[in-house]
């Protein structure tokens, strides 16, 4: 498979100066940026910002951030499944997962996570992927943000259909542990029959239960 990585660039206004979101951002641009030292809800800062150049510099690995000046303020990463997760079964190598998105407190209701996505997917640049996305609710900032969590199901939802990403049914143990959890799939229009079917194949081990 062919990963096509079309660099996007858009200003977006910010609370004080105009906020860029660009990418899929590469290694060495990467490592000249600091991250913002609120953006720790899967890792302390630097060892972050470690991990977001290592996904850069994977070939289907791609991240797009939002920055004010040389501080990065948010990002969303793409990259394929851990090997260790069932989405890895089916040796898809057009199976991509949106992993992580994480916007710093201060720069939340900006309209960033959406700007992201929508950078992520322009041009057609994923059109001959699968992505999916798996939320669950015990990763959500429901303190912070003040919402239920059918409230941050319905804005995630809304996130992920922005770009036309939907919800598909799993057996998946994890997404079924609670009602809130859920997977979310884009498929790429130029995303071959055979690979539909086989992603099928990874959401339903117990096929006869549905």
């Amino acid at each position: 498979m062919e990963h096509y990585k079309r660099y996007q660039r858009v200003q977006k206004p910010g609370r004080t100066v105009p906020l860029v979101i660009e990418g899929p951002v590469e290694p060495a641009r990467l490592k000249g940026y600091r991250l913002h030292d609120k953006l720790d809800a899967f890792r302390r800062p630097r060892e972050q910002h470690e991990a977001l150049v290592e996904i850069a510099g994977l070939p289907e690995g791609r991240v797009i951030i939002a920055r004010e000046e040389d501080t990065i303020v948010g990002y969303v990463t793409f990259h394929y499944p851990d090997e260790l997760e069932r989405w890895s079964e089916g040796g898809m190598d057009d199976l991509i997962e949106l992993g992580a998105i994480e916007v710093a407190d201060e720069y939340r209701s900006l309209g960033l996570g959406k700007a992201m996505i929508v950078a992520a997917f322009a041009e057609e640049q994923l059109d001959n992927a699968i992505v999916y996305t798996t939320e669950y609710y015990w990763h959500w900032d429901l303190e912070k943000s003040g919402l239920n969590v059918w409230q941050y199901r319905e804005m995630m939802e809304k996130l992920m259909k922005s770009v036309g990403m939907v919800w598909f049914a799993t057996d998946d143990p994890e997404i079924c542990a609670h009602p809130a959890n859920c997977l979310m799939v884009r498929i790429g229009k130029d995303v071959p029959l055979s690979s539909a079917e086989q992603f099928d194949r990874v959401r339903f081990r117990q096929r006869f239960m549905y």
